[in-house]
């Protein structure tokens, strides 16, 4: 099987923020690999813009050295690299007064080719790019945005930051990337649940005991201490990430896929969301273990405040008010410094109505896994006979479908999901990017959360790093009977 790539359309692409750290690790590395796949035409060009004084010479130069370092061992010819090289040019641009404006301006214009603008800055700056992007002529309808999360911090702030964007371009022009809906498994999901009649007729409350959906990492904060304090697991992951993948583990299949009648139906699961009972909440802040605190700092001392009442870990039991999933639980869990980095999603189906292998058979149950990261994949759990003689006795084996294994050679080559989600917006394909109404549903569920245990002065529940979170979320799951799937390594 041979996969086929179809070029996009000439494009220009200016990247502000250029020379940040979004851009040197993903997104200029993302688009070298599709120039390297040949889906980059040759008119196409890459214009760097940011605050730094630095030609085009010195800007290709910094680029060379980001894919050396964040290639992730990817190879490609050196005139390839050249060639890539090439497409690029840089300009110092202020974003909050005029210099460099009339430079890339002057660079944009009469080109008959699509116009990407990528917002690889900080929040508080979209509104400034936006406003000079129109005053210099830039801002025109055929124009194309995107945007970075935080896509505000409640609801107030996202309504503003959404107004502030209206202002100046229509909502088919904004592109909010969550490049978690890049991945290749989610989009698999999509396939999965629509396109195979044996999970469809499954996938409701009759035949669904619960669904776990776990993103866990290993590192900490780091350096985005200052950043995360003001912020929290709820907010930098709860209300995006994991509320994209559980809008697509629960909504009804759209009448056809296109992106707003996709995005229609995830809308429909955030508003079907009901508000979340205090004792369905776990939060959580890792501490230091006393053998490695060198290495890795709890927290707070992470965060520079030994008071911060900031969560590095949630775990949450949620219910949506539909006919569909009414009386099924989704249980969402996330945190740093966890035993190991796990993005998974858990379909665990109910028990046979009648087992007639009797007691001694044990408990067995059909789990369908989707691995996000590491080892992209989907594993579905069936019972079967344990070989040999002895009687009937039952084990659980998995059915393994680890992309990189089963769609092995040229057309199993991962794709990371800066690079798909770029080549969408070159398409003009919103189908993976949230659209305003899904952020501000998703606030609107949110801030009550948030506000409730501000109110009651909730403290974390501290935990040790390396550990797979506070004792309380495996608490959560069972009083009911359940346990968290582990956190696979």
């Amino acid at each position: 099987m041979v996969s086929r790539v179809i070029p996009v359309e000439p494009f220009d692409l200016v990247i502000f923020g250029g020379t940040g750290d979004l851009a040197r690790r993903k997104i200029l590395p993302g688009l070298f690999r599709r120039f390297c796949a040949g889906q980059m035409p040759p008119e196409a060009r890459i214009i760097g813009a940011a605050r730094a004084d630095m030609d085009g010479a010195a800007y290709r130069e910094m680029v060379a050295g980001a894919m050396e370092e964040f290639g992730g061992g990817f190879t490609c010819e050196d005139k390839t690299l050249r060639a890539f090289l090439d497409r690029l040019d840089y300009l110092a641009i202020d974003a909050r007064g005029d210099k460099g404006w009339a430079e890339l301006q002057e660079k944009m214009k009469g080109k008959d080719r699509i116009e990407a603008y990528y917002f690889s800055v900080s929040p508080a700056l979209f509104g400034d790019l936006a406003e000079r992007l129109q005053k210099w002529g830039m801002a025109d309808k055929d124009a194309r945005i995107v945007v970075e999360k935080p896509f505000g911090r409640d609801l107030d702030t996202a309504k503003k930051l959404n107004g502030t964007l209206a202002a100046y371009f229509n909502e088919d022009q904004i592109y909010r990337i969550d490049h978690y809906l890049g991945k290749e498994t989610v989009q698999n999901l999509m396939a999965v649940r629509f396109g195979n009649m044996l999970f469809e007729p499954l996938w409701n409350a009759q035949y669904v005991d619960h669904i776990q959906i776990t993103v866990a990492e290993t590192v900490g904060v780091g350096g985005r201490g200052e950043y995360y304090d003001k912020s929290g697991a709820m907010r930098d992951m709860v209300q995006n990430h994991l509320m994209q993948l559980l809008c697509l583990i629960a909504m009804e299949p759209p009448a056809r896929f296109d992106p707003d009648a996709v995005r229609d139906e995830k809308l429909k699961v955030i508003r079907a969301l009901d508000p979340v009972e205090p004792h369905h909440i776990v939060r959580g802040q890792y501490q230091a273990v006393p053998m490695d605190e060198a290495d890795h700092p709890g927290y707070r001392t992470a965060v520079g405040d030994a008071r911060s009442r900031t969560e590095s870990f949630m775990a949450l039991k949620v219910h949506l008010s539909n006919w569909r999933w009414a009386g099924t639980p989704f249980y969402l869990r996330t945190g740093k410094r966890m035993s190991a980095r796990s993005s998974e999603i858990t379909v665990v189906f109910k028990d046979t109505p009648h087992s007639i292998f009797g007691e001694e058979a044990g408990r067995h149950r059909n789990v369908l896994s989707i691995r996000l990261q590491p080892n992209e994949g989907i594993t579905l759990g069936v019972t079967i006979k344990e070989p040999g003689p002895g009687g009937m006795r039952l084990i659980d084996v998995p059915l393994d479908m680890t992309f990189a294994e089963a769609l092995a050679g040229e057309a199993g080559e991962q794709v990371d999901a800066y690079e798909r989600l770029i080549m969408d917006v070159i398409r003009g394909n919103q189908t993976l990017f949230m659209r305003g109404d899904e952020v501000e549903a998703a606030w609107t569920w949110t801030d009550p959360i948030i506000q409730g245990w501000e109110a009651r002065n909730d403290v974390p529940k501290p935990y040790d790093s390396g550990s797979d979170g506070p004792t309380d979320s495996d608490e959560l799951l069972r009083r009911e009977g359940r346990a968290w799937r582990g956190v696979a390594p």
